[in-house]
């Protein structure tokens, strides 16, 4: 459903560009920018307005969705500790889609209110392939009048949308989210790895996880790769690292016990040490073999 105001779009990385171009496949007209110029050819292609650089985006759109790697990256974009950052702000909507502390987002959201300007937190549930099919679940947390006003908007992308309340509130949910799907996954991980051990038949370990309760979206997704080797990136090693280590901060903030997240952080900063950054977090199964291959040594 297309709002008819032209909205800019920062940021096509792996979930970024399929999110985006599900906006102009449904009408919605765009301008977008990305740091690496390269990637914005799929959505010239699609129609949207490509700009020239990052300023004029704010320059010619109200309302600015961001779906950013990091905090240092959401921070440049909007020249925050610069001249810039007012000018970006003032009078803008900005649609943070990414993940990040919460403790950061709500020091952000009250700087772009002090500066005239409104932060509405929207962090998506999913990975490329449901970015790709717009069956993305979201969070949203900030004024409740903006974020009525993004949901005909954000339909393209999420399958559905839920209203957390104030900022961070958004950001503690899709933290809260992320420790299931870590720990889900990495447990995955550790099935497959003692089926294969015990020279189990990993068809049939798959297709008896997949008729059984546990199944789900995620688990036949990735017990497909792990039978496969197949280990293309759809949530990469390094971004779930990333997310691991911020739930162990909001944890820590909250003097919450976290002893599987701080597992699972251990297993992807090894993956990560192999070299394996940019492949799907399911091969965490690396980190777990490589532990048995120690104890055998």
């Amino acid at each position: 459903m297309q709002t008819g105001e032209q909205i800019g779009f920062i940021g096509l990385g792996t979930m970024g560009e399929p999110m985006a171009l599900n906006l102009r496949r449904a009408g919605q007209p765009l301008m977008v920018w990305n740091r690496t110029p390269e990637r914005t050819a799929p959505l010239r292609d699609a129609g949207a307005i490509v700009a020239a650089n990052v300023g004029d985006v704010f320059e010619r759109c109200n309302t600015v969705l961001l779906m950013l790697e990091n905090e240092g990256a959401t921070d440049a974009v909007l020249g925050r500790g610069t001249e810039a950052f007012a000018r970006r702000v003032s009078g803008h909507c900005i649609v943070s889609m990414g993940t990040t502390s919460a403790d950061y987002s709500f020091r952000l959201s009250q700087d772009i209110a002090m500066a005239g300007g409104c932060l509405v937190e929207a962090p998506v549930s999913g990975s490329r392939k449901p970015a790709e099919t717009g069956q993305l679940v979201s969070m949203l947390a900030g004024p409740p009048e903006e974020i009525e006003r993004l949901r005909p908007l954000l339909s393209p992308i999420c399958k559905q949308l839920f209203d957390c309340g104030a900022v961070p509130a958004a950001l503690q949910m899709k933290l809260a989210v992320n420790t299931f799907l870590i720990t889900m996954v990495t447990g995955l991980a550790e099935a497959a790895h003692f089926a294969a051990r015990h020279g189990l038949d990993m068809d049939r370990f798959a297709d008896i996880l997949n008729a059984g309760p546990m199944a789900s979206d995620v688990s036949r997704v990735k017990i497909d790769k792990l039978r496969n080797r197949d280990f293309s990136r759809q949530a990469g090693i390094s971004d779930v690292l990333k997310n691991s280590r911020l739930v162990l901060e909001a944890a820590r903030a909250a003097d919450t016990a976290s002893p599987l997240m701080k597992v699972c952080e251990a297993l992807y900063a090894e993956t990560e040490a192999m070299g394996r950054d940019e492949d799907d977090m399911i091969a965490v199964i690396r980190a777990i073999e490589a532990r048995t291959g120690q104890r055998a040594s």
